[in-house]
């Protein structure tokens, strides 16, 4: 049995444990649904119509975040690999960045930048740029000494070199911090929508949760976690054949 099934295997265990809880009655109703409902509730919601602009909303603003931190984080990421000494002074405070509590940035943001979409993008920028970082380093360690020596011989410059070299060798390794970098996106723009929005996903769960609306709520949740998990399996086949096709 492959890793996938087996995986596949455990999420169907999973699901089938929480709907006979559910059913009889190990859990209330009244906190948590079975997940038949919330897969139906889920497509009345689709098809109603009236969620769309509040996922297009969040899914706008999770693509925007991320996108940035990607790129933003490759970038930074290649050019403090080439000067050792500030590597050596940022490593500590990469380490120890995600015990900063980033939301609380959040009221800053909004004086600087208003009640737009801008601060919950930055946060989930702010969540996904150092894990980008962090993976960089990762995959331009792993860069064979020969390599770099091969671009230096036929006088290749420094940009060059990252990006014909360097990164094509590092990627399967950068792919892993733009898998981390899709999870925290939609977790730092949800988790602001949650705390200071009047539309997007995050809004519309935070509503249905003081609502005791379970029909929304977790359908909702379901969504989220059924996209961004489509999206990380993406970039995990990607990644997969990259790795293949540098065995060959």
């Amino acid at each position: 049995m492959t890793p996938g099934r087996v995986r596949f295997a455990l999420a169907i265990g999973v699901v089938l444990l929480l709907e006979g809880l559910v059913r009889f009655g190990f859990i209330n109703r009244f906190a948590m649904i079975p997940p038949s409902e919330m897969l139906w509730d889920l497509g009345s919601l689709l098809l109603d119509g009236g969620i769309w602009p509040a996922i297009e909303k969040t899914l706008t603003d999770v693509f925007l975040a991320c996108a940035a931190a990607v790129v933003v984080g490759v970038v930074l990421g290649t050019l403090i690999h080439r000067w050792r000494l500030l590597r050596d002074a940022l490593d500590p405070l990469f380490g120890a960045y995600y015990a900063i509590p980033v939301y609380a940035f959040y009221p800053l943001f909004i004086v600087i930048f208003g009640l737009g979409d801008v601060p919950q993008v930055l946060i989930g920028f702010m969540l996904g740029l150092v894990a980008v970082i962090v993976n960089t380093f990762s995959g331009l360690d792993r860069v064979p000494s020969v390599l770099v020596k091969t671009a230096r011989i036929h006088r290749l410059g420094p940009v060059v070199t990252a990006l014909r070299v360097s990164l094509p060798f590092a990627a399967p390794y950068i792919f892993t911090g733009v898998k981390l970098a899709v999870a925290y996106s939609f977790i730092g723009v949800i988790g602001a929508e949650l705390i200071m929005s009047r539309t997007g996903l995050g809004y519309e769960i935070g509503y249905a949760y003081n609502n005791f609306d379970n029909a929304v709520m977790y359908p909702l949740i379901v969504f989220v976690l059924a996209v961004a998990g489509s999206v990380n399996a993406v970039f995990f086949m990607w990644e997969k054949k990259l790795l293949a096709r540098r065995r060959r």
